[in-house]
């Protein structure tokens, strides 16, 4: 099994709503957190941001439900 296809799977879908993961691509990763592309590789090297998801030989993105759950905890530890 491709580790794309072991990612998807491992996702956590939203109880009583079972939309698909939805992929972000970086720009959508940076107008969503409203951060840099040096800040967010930054913290994946560090373990603190969802890891990218490579679907292909230049292609990576990332699961919007990482990202977002990532910035409501960024939240709720203010």
């Amino acid at each position: 099994m491709s580790s794309v296809i072991r990612a998807l799977l491992s996702f956590p879908m939203p109880s009583g709503n079972r939309t698909q993961p939805r992929f972000l691509r970086i720009s959508e990763v940076l107008q969503m957190t409203g951060m840099g592309k040096t800040f967010i590789y930054d913290r994946m090297r560090d373990g603190t941001f969802p890891k990218q998801i490579q679907l292909v030989s230049r292609t990576v993105v990332w699961n919007e439900q990482e990202v977002t759950k990532w910035m409501a905890d960024r939240m709720a530890s203010r």
